[in-house]
C-alpha cells in the first residue's frame, strides 16, 4: 500500500468559537486549538500542504461577519495565516461547497484530507461526508476539533455527547478518527490510518449493549 499523500484542512478556527456567540465547549477550546497548532507543526515538518478555511458571511451576518473580530482566525492559527499552501473562504458547512479546493487537492495529487477544527457538530462532518463522492480518504482528530451544546424544539444534547456520538459515527463510515498524537506518528512513519465499517460497528455496538 502506497504511503497517503495528505493534506492538512484547518477549518474555521476562528475567534468566533472562542469570543463570539458560538464557543466551544468540548473538548476545553483551549486545549483543541493548542492542538490544532501542534497538528500544523507536525504538518509543516512533514512539508505537507497546510489548508486554512474561514467561514465568511456578509459583514451585517450575527455570526462571521466579513471583516469582523471574530471572522478573524484564531490567533494561535492566524501566525500561519502567511505560511498556509492555500486559504479558502467559505459559505456553506462543507469545505468543498462552491469552492475550488477539490480542485486544488487533485492538482496537488492530494488522496487524503486530515481534518482539524470547528464545528465537530456541522463543519467537520459536513466536509467529511462531502469528501465520500469526491474519492478522498478523510482523517478527524477527535481533540483538535470540538462541538457545541445544542438545544432546540427536538432535544438538548451537552456539548461532550455531541462530540463524542459524532465521532464514533464519522469513524464508522467517513472518516479515520484518531488523536493529534497518533496522527503524528502516522505522519512521522507515513502510515495510513483505517477508520472501521458501519457493519462492523453495527455488530460491535450490539455486543456492548
Amino acid at each position: 500500500m502506497s504511503a497517503p499523500r495528505r493534506a492538512l484542512i484547518v477549518i474555521d478556527a476562528q475567534n468566533e468559537y472562542f469570543d463570539g456567540l458560538l464557543p466551544i465547549q468540548f473538548p476545553a477550546r483551549e486545549d483543541s486549538v493548542a492542538n490544532i497548532r501542534t497538528v500544523i507543526d507536525a504538518a509543516q515538518q512533514a512539508e505537507m500542504p497546510v489548508v486554512l478555511v474561514q467561514h465568511e458571511l456578509p459583514a451585517e451576518a450575527p455570526v462571521f461577519g466579513a471583516g469582523s473580530s471574530t471572522f478573524q482566525n484564531h490567533p494561535e492559527v492566524a501566525a500561519y495565516e502567511d505560511a498556509a499552501a492555500k486559504r479558502v473562504s467559505k459559505q456553506f458547512g462543507s469545505v468543498f461547497a462552491n469552492t475550488d479546493l477539490e480542485a486544488w487537492l487533485r492538482g496537488q495529487n492530494i488522496d487524503t484530507i486530515t481534518l482539524v477544527g470547528y464545528m465537530t457538530n456541522n463543519c467537520v462532518i459536513a466536509s467529511a461526508a462531502a469528501a465520500e463522492p469526491l474519492g478522498f480518504a478523510v482523517e478527524v482528530l477527535s481533540d483538535a476539533t470540538g462541538a457545541i451544546d445544542l438545544a432546540n424544539e427536538a432535544g438538548t444534547v451537552p456539548a461532550r455527547q455531541v462530540h463524542e456520538t459524532l465521532m464514533t459515527l464519522l469513524h464508522s463510515n467517513w472518516a479515520a478518527v484518531t488523536d493529534t498524537a497518533a496522527w503524528a506518528t502516522a505522519v512521522r512513519t507515513s502510515a495510513t490510518l483505517t477508520r472501521s465499517d458501519l457493519v462492523t460497528s453495527a455488530t460491535q455496538g450490539r455486543g456492548a449493549r
